[in-house]
């Protein structure tokens, strides 16, 4: 255009090339990735990233904290059998058992009817009682509940043929508490009679010098005599029903229970977007054959595999059963993410750049593993962030009902099985591997939404 024909109010100067260093418009916002942005919206969901940061806490659980907390969690204290979180471990040096002759030491020579012959410790119970008039015979029951007047005396722990004056030691699972001992006088028949006599004892723990020496109880250069108090172990979560550590217990089951809940999943979710893929790739019949089969695949019974898969590891009665787990969830759960996947490649392989890449040449693996794989990268982490409680719920369930992860052997799952006994005397024993669960599958699941709602490139119109 020559200067006569530029338009009205427009001079040549106009046309001049801008100096990029003075004129040049500069980027309002720093271009970023798709993951990068995904990544940011991440971090807006305080809910996800809680998740995330109690996820790591749970693994860090599982492998650093048996490193900090060095207690076998198999090792059984005897003295400390069911005992709460935080419960008072005191206990009270006392000399070594001997036999007892029946008399009452200082202190309890006096008194009538059923009486403590000395104090009651976790050593030994010592009773002794008076002639019952008219008694053909006498019975002594324990309890640990007050006797009320329903007449539930108990545990029945002796039985004597006449109702002479008598006496008896008792040494069966003492624990520091209030027992409650029961002597009846007993019919002709041998039925029971309204006549009872009813003692309640405090039973306080003691130790032997000797058993404080060997559990290195004190250093060794201090100085103990009958009468002083030591500190037993210390539990900070309570022991279970057989006195093992629960911290430690809990520690070793969440290594079984998050590689069951990690690694089945990894497996079959790499297997489902494999298969998918492929089926979704190549389309036609064969996408009908393959996505039949995985039809067939769903309709399996899960349960009856898990059984046929113990019977063909040769898994028995009171084994573990990981292996059969692992096998049953990685060949029948992969279906879903199959579907998932093929529905996503069916959308892509129509897609212009790869169109493009085959008029470049590119193989068909190429195009799947570099192309398709990679785009339906946000579906799979989602699909694997759902699939993790998934297996942890599974592998709890199987071993609550016995057959899982069998005892010794500790998992959430498994403990959570042997609470349930002593649900109402020891709530700890339950409470603590089942709350485990609770939050480890809610965690993953809140973090689950959150990925998906972060890899949802749609969500920026949202926003």
């Amino acid at each position: 255009m020559s200067p006569t024909e530029l338009p009205q109010g427009l001079s040549a100067d106009d046309f001049q090339p801008l100096d990029r260093r003075d004129h040049a418009q500069g980027i309002s916002r720093p271009s970023r990735s798709y993951w990068q942005d995904a990544w940011a919206r991440l971090r807006r969901n305080r809910r996800a990233l809680l998740s995330l940061w109690i996820i790591v806490g749970l693994l860090a659980f599982a492998l650093v904290g048996p490193a900090l907390w060095r207690v076998d969690p198999a090792r059984q204290d005897i003295d400390q059998i069911s005992q709460g979180p935080l419960a008072d471990r005191t206990a009270t040096v006392v000399a070594p058992y001997t036999a007892w002759n029946g008399r009452a030491t200082a202190g309890y020579e006096s008194g009538s009817g059923l009486r403590l012959a000395q104090a009651g410790t976790s050593q030994a119970v010592r009773l002794l009682w008076d002639a019952v008039p008219g008694a053909g015979a006498l019975r002594l029951y324990r309890n640990i509940f007050p006797v009320e007047a329903d007449m539930a005396f108990g545990l029945p722990i002796a039985e004597f043929a006449t109702g002479a004056a008598g006496f008896y030691e008792d040494r069966l699972d003492l624990r520091p508490g209030t027992y409650h001992y029961s002597l009846v006088a007993l019919n002709a028949d041998r039925s029971l009679s309204t006549r009872y006599e009813v003692l309640e004892v405090e039973v306080t723990r003691v130790i032997t010098l000797d058993e404080v020496r060997a559990r290195a109880l004190v250093p060794e250069a201090t100085v103990l005599a009958e009468g002083d108090d030591v500190k037993l172990a210390l539990h900070p979560l309570g022991t279970d029903y057989l006195g093992r550590d629960m911290l430690a217990r809990l520690m070793a089951g969440a290594r079984v229970s998050l590689f069951i809940g990690i690694v089945a999943p990894v497996l079959y979710v790499l297997l489902g977007v494999l298969y998918g893929s492929t089926a979704g790739f190549l389309g036609g019949r064969v996408d009908q054959w393959m996505m039949r089969f995985a039809d067939f695949v769903v309709a399996l019974p899960f349960l009856l595999f898990m059984i046929l898969f113990q019977v063909v590891f040769g898994i028995g009665p009171g084994e573990s059963g990981i292996a059969p787990m692992l096998a049953a969830l990685v060949l029948l759960a992969w279906p879903a993410t199959a579907r998932l996947v093929r529905g996503q490649i069916l959308q892509i392989r129509h897609q212009a750049y790869i169109s493009a890449s085959r008029l470049l040449g590119a193989p068909d693996w190429y195009l799947v593993l570099r192309h398709m794989i990679p785009n339906t990268l946000g579906v799979i982490l989602v699909t694997l962030t759902f699939a993790v409680p998934s297996a942890i719920f599974t592998e709890a369930f199987l071993s609550f009902i016995g057959m899982g992860v069998a005892p010794p052997t500790a998992s959430w799952g498994s403990m959570s099985n042997e609470g349930l006994a002593t649900m109402l005397t020891h709530p700890h024993e339950l409470i603590f591997p089942a709350l485990f669960i609770s939050i480890t599958v809610l965690a993953f699941n809140l973090l689950g939404d959150g990925l998906r709602d972060a890899l949802d490139a749609r969500m920026r119109s949202l926003e």
